[in-house]
Parts: structure tokens; C-alpha cells; sequence
């Protein structure tokens, strides 16, 4: 597991590929909305194709803003409440 983006709004979480348990097979993401306090874990082909996206934003340089944007499209498929230990 490791942090590979916070901001004030939102983090992502990257999960690594692991051959013994099929929802991790090619890796998974967790997007967590720190302002509503709900997340979605994203794998299997979902998580090809955000890893996809996401190398394609890095490519532009993008600002803290635009990156918190490309997040949000993702705001509705965000069911999972986050709780607090």
C-alpha cells in the first residue's frame, strides 16, 4: 500500500498487484473525498484504465487544482463511508 496523492480534498491510495487474491490481481486504487468522508476502492480492469488516466494527467504537469478535478469525476461512484478509528 502506498500514498501516492493527498490533498486538502482528496487521497489515493495505490494498492500493488497480488497474484493470491483475485480483486488485487493487477493492482487496486482507493480514492478516499476527505470532505463528504467517502471512498471507492477501484480494481481489476477499473484500475488499468484509472492507472492509465492518471499517467496520462502526470504528463501534463498538472496543478494541485487539476488533479483534485480528474478526482472528482469519480465523486458519485463514492457509496463507502469512511470511518474513523
Amino acid at each position: 500500500m502506498n500514498l501516492i496523492y493527498n490533498s486538502e480534498h482528496y487521497s489515493v491510495v495505490e494498492y500493488g498487484a497480488d497474484a493470491d487474491h483475485e480483486a488485487l490481481r493487477f493492482g487496486g486504487y482507493e480514492i478516499t473525498d476527505k470532505a463528504v468522508h467517502r471512498e471507492w476502492f477501484i480494481a481489476g480492469s477499473r484500475a488499468i484504465d484509472f492507472r492509465n488516466d492518471v499517467t496520462q494527467l502526470i504528463a501534463s504537469e498538472p496543478t494541485v487544482e487539476e488533479i483534485d478535478e480528474f478526482l472528482g469525476q469519480y465523486d458519485a461512484s463514492m457509496a463507502q463511508p469512511v470511518y474513523f478509528h
